[in-house]
């Protein structure tokens, strides 16, 4: 398997990034170049990368604009931790920045965790929240694994390469390069196609970001300033009443509040995540947020159709909440929303917002996905 070839020459004077650290910030990719700290990977690789990105504008727009409700988190994250802010555009390559993105692997959110490592990580995974698509949670989860593996090799692209691959597959390939005399750093190891890849489209955004008029390229604006923030919130409210009370659209709320499976809020301790402005709004009118859900759980000989029937809905629509595509995907002992007061219509909707995850049974008959992380 060959490595990447580093191009051997010194880039022109004029290609050199100066940034005017004593002004602040313009924007938030402003804010986001001043922190560039990994060494540049310069291979014919990143170069290929740059070409496919350039060449396909309005999808490169698409991704940069998914990015603008997460970044200021992420950045204001990493500079607390002292870590190079590239790793802000590690999402554009994990999941283009598509906190509902899941993957064959079953890697879910933002930063692609599989069910093992999240779990490793402490992210709750049930049949009501899956905090791997949960933007605080999961970005606490990938910045503690980054350090950790950049502290196993003290370099940032091996660190990278362990992210995509598994520390282990990266040692093993550091390994078997020291024991033939081989250089052990990341363009001379023998690891596959994909994790090959996986540095030079990094280093490819990177690149774009820190000099977008030499590629012609104009970066969405986006505000160095908070864009959410979190408020406790009763259980058992649902997100179109949090909606409608906010006067926040649906498609905004659950890009915010991605880990919620169903759309009412579970028993427990939770955080709504809420547009910045939002807050204060909410305070206002939390007592009006009142639980308008119940569950029922259901029994062996229970029928879908006489629940439905029983709380005033078809069955299409209790599968719809639930977050079911199929009759047969309800087992017994599953816990099942049923409304206790709430508008149906409202929240309806969201059941094509909150996209469900495969089921063990789903993924058994679909055969394996590969393995990673």
């Amino acid at each position: 398997m060959s490595s990447p070839r580093v191009v051997q020459m010194e880039p022109p004077d004029d290609s050199v990034v100066t940034v005017d650290l004593t002004h602040k910030a313009a924007d938030l990719w402003d804010r986001i170049r001043r922190g560039f700290g990994m060494p540049d990977l310069v291979a014919d690789e990143v170069t290929n990368r740059q070409i496919q990105y350039l060449a396909h504008p309005a999808a490169l727009s698409r991704l940069f604009h998914r990015s603008y409700r997460y970044l200021y988190h992420i950045v204001d994250e990493l500079e607390a931790r002292g870590l190079p802010t590239e790793i802000a555009l590690l999402p554009l390559v994990e999941s283009g920045f598509d906190p509902m993105a899941y993957s064959s692997s079953r890697a879910a959110g933002l930063w692609q965790f599989i069910p093992s490592t999240g779990r490793y990580f402490n992210l709750r995974q049930n049949e009501w929240i899956d905090e791997r698509r949960d933007i605080i949670a999961s970005t606490d989860a990938a910045l503690d694994y980054l350090e950790r593996i950049y502290d196993m090799h003290g370099d940032w692209h091996l660190a990278l390469a362990s992210y995509n691959a598994g520390e282990g597959t990266v040692l093993r390939a550091r390994k078997a390069n020291e024991a033939k005399g081989l250089p052990t750093d990341y363009l001379s190891l023998d690891l596959r196609k994909e994790t090959r890849d996986y540095i030079p489209k990094l280093q490819a955004l990177k690149n774009i970001i820190a000099r977008p008029e030499l590629f012609g390229i104009e970066l969405p604006h986006v505000p160095n300033r908070i864009y959410f923030d979190m408020i406790d919130t009763p259980p058992g409210v649902d997100l179109a009443l949090v909606a409608r009370l906010t006067e926040t659209p649906l498609d905004e709320l659950v890009a915010l509040n991605p880990a919620y499976r169903k759309p009412v809020i579970p028993e427990g301790k939770h955080q709504l995540i809420l547009p910045a402005d939002k807050v204060e709004v909410f305070k206002a009118r939390l007592d009006e947020a009142q639980p308008r859900w119940k569950t029922y759980q259901l029994q062996r000989k229970d029928s879908l159709q006489v629940i439905a029937k029983r709380f005033g809905l078809t069955l299409t629509q209790l599968l719809q909440i639930n977050g079911l595509d199929s009759s047969r995907k309800a087992k017994p002992g599953m816990t099942l929303l049923v409304p206790a007061g709430a508008d149906v219509s409202e929240v309806l909707p969201l059941s094509e917002l909150i996209p469900d995850m495969p089921t063990e049974e789903d993924i058994r008959n679909a055969g394996k996905g590969k393995k990673r992380r």
